[in-house]
């Protein structure tokens, strides 16, 4: 079963595929339903097709829009382009772009977005007629119903996520983001409205807010959890899903890279007949995340899905840095946050087994100058007692959590 990660960058993507994905999804600058993510120009879409290629991975490019007119006459050559550069298949959502692809490009696979909102066994079969290779399934469907397309398609590729934000709608189907802020969520222009804090006005008392919910923080109500299927898996490979999918094109390389080795790890575990131990489900607790759900996976059941008190994230560690640089025992970390000499500060690295707890003894900055913390947006040596392996990426604990 492929553990297909997000890259929202080309950092990202060398780093999901470092700890573990066996193919990646991502975008151009163009025609993908996250344009806030720095997504990839074409020089860097080349260089990811070979990095992946390179070893041994896939890498799919998201064209899944709802292309409006203006957009027709210029689908056509990004996705010659895509196929010249041999992507391995390319996401769409939208009818017409299928179309399009099947046109102009029929060779190279096409992979039906969730987006499509594909939520039965004739959705599916619509899809493998028209030529489809694979289909994102809907994150709201059971298991069961999951079970039922599989066996009533056999023949097309079965894709569903695993873990990471949901929408509050049907897969994105969203028109809050435009009514409120004229920003197609269905053109990757969302702003997440469905996070923001509301209470309800009267008409004659302007200004008067009224609490939704009893609680000191006004209600929000429309702000889903996030997904985690980490204890789900073994049933996942058992209903014939073909990739298990990580949401987070948006998120940091620290949390792509750590949830996707986390469930790379549980998926060979499970692969070999044994148990995911505590302390590996425990990792998904160390990225930022909001409460966890299992989502519809047993029931539809919108009340097991949803947190009212807050949309903030909950963040027990926090991402200081990547190791860019090793020379003998020392290390080179260019910096995202602020930490002390005398702190102890984690490493993480691909395979868990190498991850390290430190304390600082010792800093110093570009100048080879001792200094007793970091900055932001900076590079800085660390001298160990011992080498370590590559593509370490630099945690720390948040005093108190």
């Amino acid at each position: 079963m492929e553990l297909l990660s997000p890259a929202g960058n080309i950092k990202k993507l060398k780093y999901a595929i470092h700890y573990g994905a066996d193919a990646v999804y991502t975008a151009g600058r163009k025609f993908g339903l996250r344009a806030k993510c720095l997504n990839l120009s074409y020089e860097e879409l080349k260089e990811a097709v070979n990095f992946c290629h390179n070893n041994k991975k896939k890498i799919y490019v998201a064209v899944n829009i709802f292309a409006h007119n203006s957009d027709l006459e210029k689908i056509p050559p990004y996705l010659k382009f895509l196929q010249k550069i041999k992507v391995d298949a390319v996401i769409v959502s939208d009818p017409a772009i299928f179309a399009l692809a099947k046109e102009y490009i029929p060779e190279l696979p096409v992979h039906v977005s969730t987006q499509a909102n594909i939520t039965s066994w004739k959705s599916a079969e619509f899809w493998f007629k028209q030529g489809a290779k694979r289909v994102i399934l809907a994150r709201e469907l059971t298991i069961s119903e999951i079970r039922k397309i599989r066996e009533k398609v056999p023949g097309i590729e079965l894709e569903m996520f695993i873990h990471g934000a949901m929408c509050m709608s049907y897969s994105g189907r969203c028109l809050l983001s435009s009514f409120l802020n004229n920003r197609s969520a269905n053109r990757g222009y969302c702003t997440q409205p469905c996070r923001w804090e509301y209470h309800l006005i009267e008409q004659t008392r302007p200004g008067e807010y009224f609490q939704i919910e009893e609680d000191k923080y006004g209600s929000y109500i429309l702000n889903s959890k996030d997904l985690c299927l980490i204890d789900r898996l073994l049933e996942i490979m058992a209903a014939g899903i073909n990739s298990v999918k990580i949401e987070g094109r948006m998120k940091s390389l620290y949390y792509v890279a750590n949830v996707t080795r986390t469930y790379k790890e549980a998926l060979n575990l499970l692969s070999a007949e044994k148990d995911i131990p505590s302390d590996l489900k425990e990792e998904l607790n160390k990225v930022s995340h909001r409460h966890y759900t299992q989502g519809f996976f047993d029931k539809f059941d919108s009340t097991t899905t949803q947190f009212y008190n807050s949309s903030s994230y909950i963040r027990e560690y926090q991402f200081i840095g990547e190791i860019i640089k090793t020379k003998e025992n020392s290390i080179f970390i260019s910096v995202r946050a602020k930490f002390n000499l005398g702190e102890k500060i984690e490493i993480i690295f691909p395979d868990r087994q190498d991850d390290l707890t430190i304390k600082v003894n010792n800093i110093f900055d570009e100048e080879g100058l001792p200094i007793s913390y970091t900055k932001p947006n900076t590079i800085i040596k660390i001298d160990l007692e011992n080498r370590i392996p590559l593509n370490g990426i630099v945690r720390k604990k948040i005093s108190g959590k």
